[in-house]
């Protein structure tokens, strides 16, 4: 208790203004240090505050340049779309038109076998490979290559439509991705440090697992855009092919057509020349039959006209005979009498020997009147054949309405006969057997007699039924 209540020990006024100085130095260090603290602070702020604010700014300026290159890169890929979609829509038309152009063709070659198939109902020596057979089988082969080339051609069009459409899948995705990408780059763009809707987001610094880099960004969009170039390049070549198809092969079935139709009036005129010789050959085979005729008439006269002469002399003869003794003499009319006896036989001989040559001739001449006839209705068998066929052609557009419907529809010249036919049906009805009607041409009525036999393949009636006749035009059988 004692100790507790020492006095404390008292300092000298040295000691007391030691102490105090102490504190004063003391106090101004810690002020001074607060000082600086408070300056490197306020530094410190405004600095971090200008960084702040700078790299704000920077971000918004590459913002932006973010959202004006993937505008750019948006409207490129506009572009290509919108040049791709012109490109499919044109292929659509290039392949609608192929469609009708394979459809058209079916007629004409149809009407081509047609062709083939009648002119094989000629009969005889007329059942000949002429030129018309072969430009008709090279016509057929050209429809038939012209069609495999057009369906080859379709074919790598629908399959370039195909490829369009890939490209503009890819195209469209690119620019929906684009379009969020910029509506969700024009949001940060707008933000601020006053907008409402900002927010702290954890781990907000991390790396997608399914980001890419900035170059495989360019290189996927300039993939797309390079394949949409690529496609659509493919498709002005393939569409400047097509037009090169359609032009060719117009040319060529147009000068094909032109060869058939005039090897089917040189193979006309052939075969009516050749029908008119062979009625002349006939008009004189039957003069020579009646002047024959007329031969052997006179010849069977002369043989009967020998009769009485040759019994008178058989008579004399026999009569002389029988004279008495020695008045059997053979004297001089006896060896004439013989002599005349000789004669007649030997005439008659020789008289029934032409005669009988006559016959043969006649019968020869008879022989070669039927042949010709057959021979004469072969012909006109093959003429109204060629002509139905050729009708068939006539039938059809004019070449210049020919090669203007190919380029733009790649109509064949033959594909109107289905209508033509419409207008004058009994052509085929009267080759497929029925009776021919008011509506066949002109030209061809006269021969419709031989439709039915057109069928069998057999030329009409028998030779032995016909009853030739000869008209202006030519000799027909009825």
């Amino acid at each position: 208790m004692a100790k507790l209540l020492q006095q404390p020990p008292k300092f000298l006024r040295a000691e007391w203004q030691i102490a105090n100085k102490n504190q004063y130095h003391r106090a101004e260090a810690q002020r001074s240090r607060s000082e600086r603290l408070v300056a490197e602070s306020q530094r410190l702020v405004d600095e971090i505050e200008k960084t702040t604010r700078k790299s704000q700014s920077d971000v918004n300026k590459k913002l932006e340049q973010r959202l004006e290159e993937v505008r750019f890169w948006k409207k490129e890929l506009d572009d290509k779309l919108e040049q791709l979609v012109y490109a499919t829509e044109d292929l659509l038309l290039y392949q609608t038109r192929l469609q009708k152009a394979l459809e058209s063709f079916k007629e004409p070659l149809h009407i081509t076998e047609k062709c083939l198939e009648y002119r094989e109902k000629r009969v005889g020596i007329d059942l000949v490979h002429d030129e018309v057979e072969q430009e008709l089988i090279k016509e057929h082969e050209i429809i038939r290559g012209v069609m495999t080339l057009l369906t080859r051609t379709l074919e790598e069009t629908c399959e370039q439509i195909r490829l369009n459409r890939s490209a503009k899948y890819n195209l469209e995705k690119d620019l929906r991705d684009k379009f969020t990408a910029i509506t969700i780059d024009d949001i940060c763009f707008s933000l601020n440090n006053n907008s409402p809707n900002i927010k702290y987001s954890e781990n907000v610094v991390r790396v997608e697992p399914n980001s890419v880099s900035l170059e495989d960004w360019l290189d996927f969009s300039n993939t797309n855009v390079e394949k949409a170039d690529k496609q659509r390049n493919n498709s002005l070549t393939l569409k400047a092919l097509v037009d090169r198809i359609l032009f060719q092969t117009a040319s060529d079935l147009r000068r094909q057509c032109d060869v058939v139709d005039t090897a089917f009036k040189n193979g006309l005129k052939e075969t009516k020349d050749a029908r008119d010789k062979l009625a002349l050959h006939l008009d004189k085979v039957m003069e020579e039959i009646a002047s024959q005729e007329k031969n052997i008439v006179v010849l069977e006269k002369a043989i009967l006209d020998q009769e009485g002469p040759a019994k008178v002399a058989h008579t004399r003869l026999e009569t002389r005979t029988h004279r008495p003794n020695v008045e059997l003499c053979r004297d001089v009319a006896q060896y004439r009498l013989i002599k005349e006896v000789d004669e007649i036989t030997h005439n008659v001989a020789r008289l029934k020997e032409t005669l009988a040559q006559a016959h043969v001739e006649l019968k020869g001449l008879n022989r070669r009147q039927l042949a010709l006839q057959e021979e004469i209705q072969i012909k006109e068998n093959t003429i109204y054949i060629d002509e139905v066929v050729q009708w068939l052609r006539i039938c059809l557009p004019t070449q210049e309405t020919r090669v203007q419907s190919l380029v733009k529809e790649l109509r064949f010249p033959h594909a109107a006969a289905a209508k033509s036919l419409q207008s004058c049906p009994t052509l085929c009805d009267s080759i497929d057997g029925s009776p021919p009607g008011p509506t066949v041409p002109g030209i061809l009525q006269k021969r419709c007699v031989q439709a039915q036999a057109l069928k069998q393949r057999i030329p009409g009636p028998s030779l032995s039924q016909h009853r030739h006749v000869k008209s202006v035009s030519g000799f027909y059988f009825l």
